[in-house]
Protein backbone atom coordinates (compact mmCIF):
# COMPACT_ATOMS: atom_id res chain seq x y z
CA UNK A 1 0.00 0.00 0.00
CA UNK A 2 1.50 3.34 -1.11
CA UNK A 3 0.38 5.60 1.73
CA UNK A 4 1.83 8.80 0.26
CA UNK A 5 0.02 8.30 -3.05
CA UNK A 6 -3.19 7.48 -1.18
CA UNK A 7 -3.03 10.69 0.83
CA UNK A 8 -2.20 12.79 -2.24
CA UNK A 9 -5.18 11.37 -4.12
CA UNK A 10 -7.69 11.83 -1.31
CA UNK A 11 -6.42 15.32 -0.49
CA UNK A 12 -6.83 16.23 -4.16
CA UNK A 13 -3.29 17.40 -4.89
CA UNK A 14 -3.36 18.89 -8.39
CA UNK A 15 -0.63 20.64 -10.33
CA UNK A 16 -0.81 23.12 -13.18
CA UNK A 17 1.91 24.70 -15.27
CA UNK A 18 2.19 28.38 -14.46
CA UNK A 19 4.46 31.03 -15.90
CA UNK A 20 7.57 30.25 -17.92
CA UNK A 21 10.03 33.05 -17.33
CA UNK A 22 13.08 34.42 -19.13
CA UNK A 23 14.91 37.12 -17.22
CA UNK A 24 18.00 39.22 -17.74
CA UNK A 25 19.83 42.20 -16.31
CA UNK A 26 18.14 43.47 -13.17
CA UNK A 27 14.80 41.84 -12.48
CA UNK A 28 12.46 40.93 -9.65
CA UNK A 29 9.13 39.08 -9.60
CA UNK A 30 7.02 39.04 -6.45
CA UNK A 31 4.82 36.00 -5.78
CA UNK A 32 1.98 35.80 -3.27
CA UNK A 33 -0.32 32.92 -4.18
CA UNK A 34 -2.99 30.86 -2.50
CA UNK A 35 -1.39 27.74 -4.00
CA UNK A 36 2.01 26.19 -3.35
CA UNK A 37 4.55 27.27 -5.98
CA UNK A 38 7.35 25.08 -7.32
CA UNK A 39 10.12 26.87 -9.19
CA UNK A 40 12.52 24.88 -11.37
CA UNK A 41 15.54 26.74 -12.75
CA UNK A 42 16.29 25.40 -16.23
CA UNK A 43 19.11 27.85 -17.11
CA UNK A 44 21.07 30.61 -15.41
CA UNK A 45 20.08 31.26 -11.82
CA UNK A 46 18.07 33.37 -9.40
CA UNK A 47 17.69 34.36 -5.78
CA UNK A 48 14.65 33.54 -3.69
CA UNK A 49 13.98 36.06 -0.93
CA UNK A 50 11.44 36.13 1.92
CA UNK A 51 10.91 38.76 4.57
CA UNK A 52 12.77 37.86 7.74
CA UNK A 53 14.80 35.02 6.19
CA UNK A 54 18.22 34.85 4.51
CA UNK A 55 18.09 34.77 0.69
CA UNK A 56 18.47 31.43 -1.08
CA UNK A 57 20.64 31.11 -4.18
CA UNK A 58 19.05 29.01 -6.93
CA UNK A 59 21.32 27.59 -9.64
CA UNK A 60 20.44 25.86 -12.89
CA UNK A 61 18.82 22.53 -12.07
CA UNK A 62 17.67 23.59 -8.60
CA UNK A 63 14.06 23.02 -7.59
CA UNK A 64 12.31 24.83 -4.73
CA UNK A 65 8.77 24.36 -3.42
CA UNK A 66 7.28 27.29 -1.51
CA UNK A 67 4.18 26.63 0.58
CA UNK A 68 0.84 28.26 -0.14
CA UNK A 69 0.35 31.80 1.14
CA UNK A 70 4.07 32.36 1.66
CA UNK A 71 4.99 35.64 -0.11
CA UNK A 72 8.39 35.51 -1.80
CA UNK A 73 10.37 37.12 -4.60
CA UNK A 74 12.50 35.71 -7.40
CA UNK A 75 15.21 38.14 -8.39
CA UNK A 76 18.64 38.50 -10.00
CA UNK A 77 20.09 39.79 -6.71
CA UNK A 78 18.82 40.06 -3.12
CA UNK A 79 19.16 43.85 -3.40
CA UNK A 80 16.95 44.27 -6.47
CA UNK A 81 13.58 45.75 -5.62
CA UNK A 82 12.24 46.89 -9.00
CA UNK A 83 13.45 44.83 -11.91
CA UNK A 84 11.38 45.84 -14.91
CA UNK A 85 8.56 43.34 -14.41
CA UNK A 86 5.38 43.96 -16.41
CA UNK A 87 2.87 42.78 -13.80
CA UNK A 88 0.03 42.50 -16.32
CA UNK A 89 2.17 40.35 -18.63
CA UNK A 90 3.32 38.23 -15.70
CA UNK A 91 -0.28 37.64 -14.58
CA UNK A 92 -1.31 36.75 -18.14
CA UNK A 93 1.60 34.31 -18.42
CA UNK A 94 0.64 32.74 -15.11
CA UNK A 95 -2.85 32.07 -16.46
CA UNK A 96 -1.87 30.91 -19.95
CA UNK A 97 1.50 29.22 -19.37
CA UNK A 98 3.21 31.38 -22.01
CA UNK A 99 6.73 32.75 -21.57
CA UNK A 100 7.05 36.09 -19.82
CA UNK A 101 10.22 38.12 -20.31
CA UNK A 102 11.35 40.34 -17.48
CA UNK A 103 14.33 42.48 -16.64
CA UNK A 104 16.47 45.23 -18.07
CA UNK A 105 18.37 43.06 -20.59
CA UNK A 106 17.87 39.97 -22.78
CA UNK A 107 17.26 36.90 -20.66
CA UNK A 108 19.84 34.28 -19.68
CA UNK A 109 17.96 33.13 -16.58
CA UNK A 110 15.13 30.70 -17.34
CA UNK A 111 12.73 29.03 -14.98
CA UNK A 112 9.31 27.49 -14.87
CA UNK A 113 6.72 27.76 -12.12
CA UNK A 114 4.25 25.00 -11.27
CA UNK A 115 1.35 25.60 -8.93
CA UNK A 116 -0.07 22.90 -6.66
CA UNK A 117 -3.39 23.06 -4.89
CA UNK A 118 -5.38 20.61 -2.78
CA UNK A 119 -8.68 20.18 -0.97
CA UNK A 120 -8.22 22.24 2.19
CA UNK A 121 -11.10 20.48 3.95
CA UNK A 122 -9.19 17.18 4.02
CA UNK A 123 -7.45 16.77 7.38
CA UNK A 124 -4.82 14.23 6.27
CA UNK A 125 -2.49 16.37 4.19
CA UNK A 126 0.91 16.09 2.58
CA UNK A 127 1.47 19.61 1.23
CA UNK A 128 0.52 21.25 4.54
CA UNK A 129 2.90 18.99 6.44
CA UNK A 130 5.88 20.35 4.50
CA UNK A 131 7.89 23.38 5.69
CA UNK A 132 7.50 26.78 4.05
CA UNK A 133 10.44 26.15 1.70
CA UNK A 134 11.73 22.83 0.34
CA UNK A 135 14.95 23.29 -1.66
CA UNK A 136 16.73 20.51 -3.55
CA UNK A 137 19.96 21.51 -5.25
CA UNK A 138 21.03 20.21 -8.63
CA UNK A 139 23.55 17.40 -8.39
CA UNK A 140 22.57 16.56 -4.81
CA UNK A 141 22.26 12.89 -5.74
CA UNK A 142 18.64 13.07 -6.83
CA UNK A 143 19.31 11.92 -10.38
CA UNK A 144 15.65 11.39 -11.27
CA UNK A 145 14.80 14.95 -10.22
CA UNK A 146 17.75 16.25 -12.24
CA UNK A 147 16.49 14.30 -15.26
CA UNK A 148 12.98 15.73 -14.84
CA UNK A 149 14.28 19.31 -14.74
CA UNK A 150 16.35 18.67 -17.88
CA UNK A 151 13.30 17.20 -19.64
CA UNK A 152 11.31 20.30 -18.70
CA UNK A 153 14.06 22.51 -20.09
CA UNK A 154 14.26 20.59 -23.38
CA UNK A 155 10.50 20.59 -23.92
CA UNK A 156 10.29 24.32 -23.25
CA UNK A 157 13.28 25.18 -25.43
CA UNK A 158 12.33 22.88 -28.32
CA UNK A 159 8.57 22.27 -28.46
CA UNK A 160 7.61 19.19 -30.45
CA UNK A 161 4.62 16.98 -31.13
CA UNK A 162 2.42 16.79 -28.00
CA UNK A 163 4.73 19.00 -25.92
CA UNK A 164 1.74 20.17 -23.88
CA UNK A 165 0.90 16.57 -22.95
CA UNK A 166 4.50 15.92 -21.93
CA UNK A 167 4.63 19.06 -19.78
CA UNK A 168 1.34 18.22 -18.09
CA UNK A 169 2.71 14.80 -17.15
CA UNK A 170 5.97 16.28 -15.92
CA UNK A 171 4.02 18.59 -13.60
CA UNK A 172 2.95 15.58 -11.51
CA UNK A 173 6.30 13.82 -11.85
CA UNK A 174 8.21 16.90 -10.68
CA UNK A 175 6.44 16.99 -7.31
CA UNK A 176 6.95 13.26 -6.74
CA UNK A 177 10.64 13.43 -7.61
CA UNK A 178 11.10 16.46 -5.35
CA UNK A 179 9.50 14.59 -2.45
CA UNK A 180 11.58 11.48 -3.16
CA UNK A 181 14.75 13.54 -3.10
CA UNK A 182 13.94 15.56 0.00
CA UNK A 183 11.79 13.49 2.36
CA UNK A 184 14.12 10.57 3.17
CA UNK A 185 16.78 12.93 4.47
CA UNK A 186 14.40 15.04 6.57
CA UNK A 187 12.04 12.55 8.22
CA UNK A 188 13.66 13.04 11.65
CA UNK A 189 12.77 16.75 11.51
CA UNK A 190 9.06 16.04 11.26
CA UNK A 191 8.34 13.75 14.18
CA UNK A 192 4.92 14.56 15.54
CA UNK A 193 3.51 15.31 12.07
CA UNK A 194 2.14 12.99 9.41
CA UNK A 195 5.57 12.95 7.73
CA UNK A 196 7.05 11.44 10.88
CA UNK A 197 5.92 8.00 9.73
CA UNK A 198 8.73 8.04 7.17
CA UNK A 199 11.27 7.76 9.97
CA UNK A 200 9.57 4.90 11.81
CA UNK A 201 9.11 1.64 9.87
CA UNK A 202 6.72 0.24 12.51
CA UNK A 203 4.36 3.19 12.22
CA UNK A 204 4.67 3.17 8.43
CA UNK A 205 3.62 -0.49 8.33
CA UNK A 206 0.70 0.24 10.65
CA UNK A 207 -0.45 3.07 8.37
CA UNK A 208 -0.17 0.76 5.37
CA UNK A 209 -2.56 -1.67 7.06
CA UNK A 210 -5.05 1.11 7.85
CA UNK A 211 -4.96 2.47 4.32
CA UNK A 212 -5.23 -0.97 2.72
CA UNK A 213 -8.37 -1.85 4.71
CA UNK A 214 -9.89 1.21 6.41
CA UNK A 215 -13.24 -0.53 6.98
CA UNK A 216 -11.72 -3.26 9.13
CA UNK A 217 -12.61 -3.16 12.81
CA UNK A 218 -9.13 -2.06 13.84
CA UNK A 219 -8.11 -1.69 17.46
CA UNK A 220 -4.66 -0.83 18.72
CA UNK A 221 -4.26 -4.51 19.61
CA UNK A 222 -5.26 -5.91 16.20
CA UNK A 223 -3.20 -3.27 14.42
CA UNK A 224 -0.18 -4.11 16.57
CA UNK A 225 -0.61 -7.82 15.83
CA UNK A 226 -0.82 -7.15 12.09
CA UNK A 227 2.32 -5.03 12.35
CA UNK A 228 4.11 -7.74 14.40
CA UNK A 229 4.81 -5.57 17.46
CA UNK A 230 3.33 -5.41 20.94
CA UNK A 231 0.36 -3.22 21.72
CA UNK A 232 2.51 -1.19 24.14
CA UNK A 233 5.13 -0.60 21.44
CA UNK A 234 2.60 0.64 18.90
CA UNK A 235 0.82 2.77 21.51
CA UNK A 236 4.14 4.47 22.29
CA UNK A 237 5.62 4.84 18.81
CA UNK A 238 2.52 5.85 16.83
CA UNK A 239 1.84 9.20 18.60
CA UNK A 240 5.56 9.88 18.92
CA UNK A 241 5.91 9.60 15.15
CA UNK A 242 2.78 11.34 13.83
CA UNK A 243 1.26 13.09 16.84
CA UNK A 244 -1.92 10.97 16.99
CA UNK A 245 -3.04 7.70 18.51
CA UNK A 246 -3.89 4.84 16.12
CA UNK A 247 -7.61 5.24 16.89
CA UNK A 248 -7.57 8.98 16.27
CA UNK A 249 -5.77 8.58 12.95
CA UNK A 250 -8.12 5.79 11.84
CA UNK A 251 -11.17 7.98 12.49
CA UNK A 252 -9.60 10.96 10.71
CA UNK A 253 -8.72 8.89 7.64
CA UNK A 254 -12.16 7.31 7.51
CA UNK A 255 -13.79 10.74 7.59
CA UNK A 256 -11.49 11.99 4.81
CA UNK A 257 -12.38 8.96 2.68
CA UNK A 258 -16.07 9.49 3.37
CA UNK A 259 -15.88 13.16 2.40
CA UNK A 260 -14.15 12.29 -0.87
CA UNK A 261 -16.80 9.69 -1.71
CA UNK A 262 -19.65 12.04 -0.84
CA UNK A 263 -18.17 14.60 -3.18
CA UNK A 264 -17.14 12.37 -6.08
CA UNK A 265 -19.67 9.50 -6.13
CA UNK A 266 -23.40 8.89 -5.98
CA UNK A 267 -23.07 6.18 -3.33
CA UNK A 268 -25.69 6.33 -0.62
CA UNK A 269 -24.73 7.51 2.85
CA UNK A 270 -25.41 3.96 4.06
CA UNK A 271 -22.95 2.49 1.53
CA UNK A 272 -20.29 5.08 2.34
CA UNK A 273 -20.69 4.49 6.08
CA UNK A 274 -20.22 0.75 5.61
CA UNK A 275 -17.28 1.34 3.28
CA UNK A 276 -15.37 3.19 5.96
CA UNK A 277 -16.16 0.78 8.76
CA UNK A 278 -19.41 2.01 10.34
CA UNK A 279 -22.25 -0.45 10.84
CA UNK A 280 -24.53 2.29 12.19
CA UNK A 281 -25.47 5.24 9.97
CA UNK A 282 -26.32 7.47 12.97
CA UNK A 283 -22.90 6.74 14.51
CA UNK A 284 -21.26 7.55 11.17
CA UNK A 285 -23.26 10.77 10.82
CA UNK A 286 -22.24 11.92 14.29
CA UNK A 287 -18.55 11.21 13.61
CA UNK A 288 -18.72 12.93 10.22
CA UNK A 289 -20.45 16.00 11.66
CA UNK A 290 -17.76 16.32 14.33
CA UNK A 291 -15.03 16.10 11.69
CA UNK A 292 -16.53 18.31 8.96
CA UNK A 293 -19.04 20.50 10.73
CA UNK A 294 -22.13 19.27 8.88
CA UNK A 295 -24.10 16.08 8.34
CA UNK A 296 -23.10 13.87 5.35
CA UNK A 297 -26.09 14.81 3.18
CA UNK A 298 -25.65 18.53 3.77
CA UNK A 299 -21.89 18.23 3.15
CA UNK A 300 -22.54 16.51 -0.19
CA UNK A 301 -25.00 19.19 -1.30
CA UNK A 302 -22.63 22.02 -0.34
CA UNK A 303 -19.61 20.38 -1.98
CA UNK A 304 -21.45 19.85 -5.26
CA UNK A 305 -22.90 23.34 -5.34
Amino acid sequence: MDVVTDVMQISGVRGSLGARMEAGGHWAVGIDEEDAALHAVTAGGAWLTRAGHPPIRLAAGDVVLVASRVPHTLTDSPGTRNGGCDRAAAERARRTGETVRVGTAPGDDRMVTIQYTCDHTVRTQLLFALPDVVHVRAGSGAECLDDTVRMFGRELAHPQLATTAVLNSLVDIMLIQLLRAWLPTRAHEHRGTWLGMLGDPVVRRALEHIHADPARDWTTGTLAAATAVSRATLSRRFPAAIGQSPGSYLTQWRMDLAAARLHATDQSVEAIAAGVGYHSVPAFSRAFSRAHGSAPGRYRAAARS
